[in-house]
């Protein structure tokens, strides 16, 4: 079947922006036009700053892909972003646009100075209910979190899911004094023994691992310390969707036997317990982003579009009351193709009929399979388990 070219070009952006811009159901551009031999929605400069490198965009590109490939790291794609403002939507760039990939990659000092000098001249107009919004366009990409927000809470996984190490012992067990049956008061008294002076183990306290030479473990790795809590229930469904995990510290591996590792804990969230289990750490940076203007209290997805949103599914700490700058954890996830530093609208449900209530707005901090962890970065109201999500328009 014969289509035209702009019909043509459409179908070409759609992979180009790849599953991810699909399953956040971010809604395309309108207006494309004819820029050079291609179509796009965008204005590319004709021209660059000397040195600047420039890559054009082909089929299947994303910036995520492209910022692990230009900057060996895919968090860093709103860096390329910065570099592209005639780009008015991450989710969509055009095969043919130009993209300037070669500058130095900013400091997130930098960034988060100038985040604060946009913020300092925004006016009293770009006030609402308490917080501060900035105008579209006009700020640069900011942190949505802290590395603890990432490395201190958890995530949603199976319900029995198996860990390759565990903590089975610590120097406080052969501190304890071993007390031997005592002549009290005329009578044989068996005082027995007592097993450890510290149960709660903290910074720099040193732990043992299972694991040794045999298990190719080398001084010098590192850890996450994993604890098994409750089941997670489905807010609109009621049904169980997993467990949940909860971080509670790091551990740097410090010396190699053949079976068994000396290690102390480098990092604490809390108190960690011997039995805790460990798996292997991975540094997750805080993703960026461009905060743009909030979705406006009149302007409302419809509630049809919300009856099969993703859902907010559980609070950290079980929060029932959530607020600006509480973590919180959704059921949607990498087979969606969900990213970090994606931004979504709360919304809650009008149960009398009326248009969904706008809430507030989170963003993605870390992805797992089938969950994700977000910051809430806007509240109107209170946020509740069970609020639906759409994606930032």
């Amino acid at each position: 079947m014969f289509m035209n070219s702009r019909k043509t070009a459409a179908i070409v952006t759609f992979f180009a922006l790849g599953w991810a811009g699909l399953a956040a159901a971010h809604q395309p551009p309108t207006g494309l036009q004819r820029i050079g031999d291609h179509w796009t929605a965008w204005s590319p400069p004709s021209s660059f700053p000397d040195g600047a490198q420039v890559y054009t965009v082909e089929s299947g590109n994303t910036l995520w892909d492209l910022a692990g490939r230009f900057y060996g790291n895919p968090y860093l794609w709103p860096q390329i972003w910065e570099q592209n403002r005639y780009v008015l939507d991450a989710h969509w760039i055009y095969p043919g646009d130009p993209l300037v990939v070669g500058f130095k990659v900013t400091p997130i000092e930098d960034i988060q100075a100038a985040s604060r000098g946009a913020k300092a001249e925004a006016t009293d107009d770009d006030r609402s209910g308490g917080s501060l919004r900035l105008a579209r366009g006009q700020s640069a990409p900011v942190a949505l979190g802290s590395e603890d927000d990432i490395q201190c809470s958890g995530y949603i996984g199976e319900f029995d899911e198996v860990f390759p190490r565990r903590i089975i012992g610590s120097e406080y067990e052969s501190l304890s004094p071993t007390l031997v049956p005592a002549q009290v008061a005329g009578d044989l008294s068996a005082l027995g023994e007592i097993d450890t002076v510290k149960i709660d183990l903290s910074l720099g306290d040193i732990v043992y691992v299972d694991g040794g030479r045999e298990a190719n473990l080398l001084p010098g790795d590192m850890f996450t310390v994993v604890i098994p809590r409750e089941r997670v229930k489905h807010p609109a469904t009621g049904k169980p969707i997993g467990r949940f995990y909860s971080y509670v510290g790091r551990v740097r591996l410090l010396s190699v036997q053949e079976e068994t590792a000396i290690a102390e804990i480098v990092h604490g969230c809390m108190p960690v317990r011997v039995g805790a289990a460990l798996t292997p750490y991975v540094r997750e940076p805080v993703p960026l982003a461009r905060r743009t203007l909030a979705v406006g209290v009149n302007d409302p997805v419809s509630a049809e579009v919300l009856r099969t949103a993703p859902i907010i599914v559980r609070s950290e700490r079980n929060l029932v009351t959530i607020g600006r700058d509480h973590l919180v954890y959704l059921d949607l996830g990498e087979q969606v193709g969900v990213t970090p530093g994606d931004i979504y609208s709360i919304y809650r449900m009008n149960p009398k009929g009326h248009p969904p209530v706008v809430i507030g707005e989170l963003g993605i901090l870390s992805v797992r399979e089938k969950s994700s962890l977000a910051k809430v970065l806007e509240s109107r109201y209170a946020v509740y388990v069970g609020d639906r999500i759409d994606p930032k328009r």
